[in-house]
């Protein structure tokens, strides 16, 4: 995987887990990639809530290994308080050999503290 270019994740714009995120997705270090969430984080994606450690490394190991794909990092947006948590939303390309071929999608990251609560990956809204 590829999550852009290599001054995205150091730039500032995000906070530093979700940086650290992004780089341990790119260099699939299931250790490193779990240790950005709580204990009780939950995961959303697909339609399917994955809650807990364990949990999100069976997602995170299926979806590793489940298609060939690149990520290319389109943009960020630090949206502030949202439902009483602060997100911060990234905005992806994914191309690779699943269904279709080519996904924009967007991860909204919830910290709480210096560690993910919650990751929500949706399809990115169409806006005109």
């Amino acid at each position: 995987m590829n999550t852009g270019p290599e001054g995205w994740a150091a730039s500032g714009s995000l906070p530093p887990v979700v940086s650290n995120y992004l780089a341990a997705s790119d260099r699939d270090d299931i250790d490193a990639f779990l240790a950005c969430f709580t204990e009780d984080a939950v995961v959303l994606d697909e339609d399917r809530h994955w809650v807990g450690a364990a949990a999100i490394r069976q997602w995170r190991e299926n979806v590793a290994t489940a298609f060939e794909y690149t990520v290319a990092i389109i943009r960020s947006e630090a949206l502030g308080e949202v439902d009483g948590a602060q997100r911060h939303d990234v905005y992806n390309h994914l191309e690779g050999n699943f269904p279709g071929g080519q996904v924009d999608l967007t991860n909204r990251f919830t910290p709480r503290g210096d560690l993910i609560m919650g990751l929500e990956i949706v399809p990115t809204a169409v806006t005109s």
